[in-house]
């Protein structure tokens, strides 16, 4: 797919180029984990409610961690970021993959829908994949 013309002096979006230290970047991720039940009967959230907790949660890890210098080289990367979301199948699994997380000192925020004060997701800070898959490998990608 070709990609559409801007006038002479016009940057595109992140510029096209890779950014310094793009190389660094384009080995970081983030993971973010849904519970899928939210969008399952009998909650049946509607998609965009569920994808907000998501986007919620990954910017709650980016700003909480943003002096890190991965989560910097990850912003920095603009259009080469890579997110991945996975799936807890409720909220106690949610719950138990955080509290193995805190316990590995690995940095990650979970967002608590309020009023009704119940943890929907969660968000790692930008990260090497080798340094925290090994703690993520049982949930599967969203669907």
């Amino acid at each position: 797919c070709a990609r559409p013309r801007l006038p002479a002096g016009c940057a595109a979006p992140y510029g096209g180029m890779a950014a310094p230290g793009a190389a660094a970047a384009a080995a970081l991720v983030q993971y973010v984990v849904l519970r899928g039940d939210l969008g399952r009967p009998p909650r049946s959230w509607p998609l965009g409610a569920v994808v907000a907790q998501g986007c919620h949660a990954a910017l709650a890890a980016a700003h909480a961690h943003r002096q890190h210098p991965d989560t910097r080289a990850y912003l920095d990367s603009g259009g080469a970021m890579r997110t991945v979301v996975l799936e807890a199948p409720d909220e106690a699994a949610l719950t138990a993959l955080a509290e193995t997380l805190k316990q590995h000192n690995i940095d990650h925020e979970v967002w608590t829908e309020q009023p009704e004060n119940m943890a929907t997701c969660l968000a790692l800070r930008p990260y090497p994949k080798d340094q925290v898959h090994q703690h993520l490998k049982k949930f599967k990608l969203l669907k």
